[in-house]
């Protein structure tokens, strides 16, 4: 069985910095597509930044040229290095990967969600 395990949320004052990270364990074969969502209260959970087994990566309008997603192959861990921080990030952030098992068993996986408020 693969789990994924968030951390580094917190609150923080706009303006300030973050970095989540989400740490895969288990019987992995391999992980694919990462990518990390978010979702605030009354809102709809919407993808923040993807990358591919490639390192390509993607981002939402509101967040591009502030968040930058990246990963470690090794330590199988996604991160999300968030600056310039709004009071409109706040949200709960999930981690999603694309993972086999060693089962060579397919499926998305979700993270239990760590909550990030941008507040001063």
């Amino acid at each position: 069985q693969v789990q994924l395990v968030e951390s580094g949320g917190g609150l923080v004052q706009p303006g300030g910095s973050l970095r989540l990270s989400c740490a895969a364990s288990g019987s992995i074969y391999t992980i694919y597509s990462m990518g990390w969502y978010r979702q605030a209260p009354g809102n709809q959970r919407e993808m923040v930044a993807g990358i591919t087994k490639s390192d390509v990566t993607n981002y939402e309008d509101s967040v591009k040229g502030r968040f930058t997603i990246s990963r470690d192959y090794a330590k199988n861990t996604l991160y999300l290095q968030m600056n310039s921080l709004k009071p409109e990030d706040t949200a709960v952030y999930y981690c999603g990967a694309d993972v086999s098992s060693e089962e060579r068993r397919r499926y998305y996986l979700w993270g239990q969600g760590t909550q990030v408020t941008v507040s001063s």
